[in-house]
């Protein structure tokens, strides 16, 4: 006689078979993530909440594991409704000085997010950052991939940055920033670097990066001893920040964003 066996639990379905163990899978909180749905830590909160249904079943398990597959949204209910996938956004962002590039702040300071205060979007993740200090051009976009490809850094568009500093920069400085400098134990440098203008005592530069490392130029520029008084971001590979008014933002054009990854 087959011994008992006990059903699954009805807030937990069986993970797939072992018909599906050659396909890669994600938790399902990344899963939700990777649609465009939410970000991932919104995603655990349905999940959590009992929100979330796969095959028909709710899932509380943020971890529960699935193999990618192109129906794989049809799978998914949300507050009971089918998952079919948000329409992809891309847009770009002169971001103002004095925010910072999060969804939400742990002590309170105001967010990128302030600057789509009613205007109806559906979730949107920063593509890259800036910090608080810094401003200008800032991508968002809910397609994952594309993402991706623009942070890549041995394939992502080169980023464009104007600095204002507190001197004058001498042309051997200029040249120690473009060699490299090591700076809490990475090797630093700028893709290109020159002046634009230059007054009595400070100047404007123009910096080229290849590499998007943690606060690049501002550790770049500390180890030469020089101070940033302004830092804006004015390009992303073909994409110019232009006109584009602080804390405005805009829907980019097809062939923008394709332009970005190609």
């Amino acid at each position: 006689m087959a011994a008992n066996r006990r059903p699954p639990p009805a807030s937990r379905p069986r993970p797939p078979g072992r018909g599906d163990v050659a396909a890669p899978r994600h938790g399902l909180a990344r899963t939700l993530s990777k649609l465009g749905v939410c970000s991932r830590s919104e995603a655990a909160r349905w999940i959590a909440e009992g929100r979330v249904r796969v095959d028909g079943r709710i899932v509380r398990d943020p971890e529960f594991p699935l193999p990618q597959s192109p129906d794989l949204a049809a799978r998914l209910h949300v507050d009971g409704q089918p998952l079919q996938g948000p329409a992809r956004h891309y847009l770009m962002l002169n971001k103002p000085r004095g925010l910072v590039t999060t969804a939400r702040d742990e002590q309170g300071r105001d967010t990128v997010y302030r600057c789509f205060d009613g205007a109806g979007l559906p979730w949107l993740a920063p593509v890259g950052r800036l910090d608080k200090a810094s401003e200008g051009l800032l991508l968002f976009s809910n397609d994952p991939q594309w993402a991706a490809a623009i942070t890549d850094p041995a394939r992502g568009p080169d980023k464009t940055y104007h600095v204002q500093v507190d001197q004058l920069p001498t042309p051997a400085q200029l040249q120690a920033m473009r060699d490299g400098v090591e700076e809490g134990g990475e090797v630093l440098r700028a893709r290109r670097i020159e002046v634009l203008r230059q007054g009595e005592r400070n100047a404007w530069l123009e910096v080229v990066l290849d590499e998007g490392r943690n606060r690049q130029i501002r550790r770049l520029l500390a180890a030469q001893d020089i101070g940033v008084l302004r830092l804006v971001r004015v390009g992303i590979g073909t994409l110019a920040l232009g006109d584009l008014a602080k804390g405005a933002w805009r829907a980019l054009s097809e062939p923008e964003w394709r332009a970005l990854v190609e």
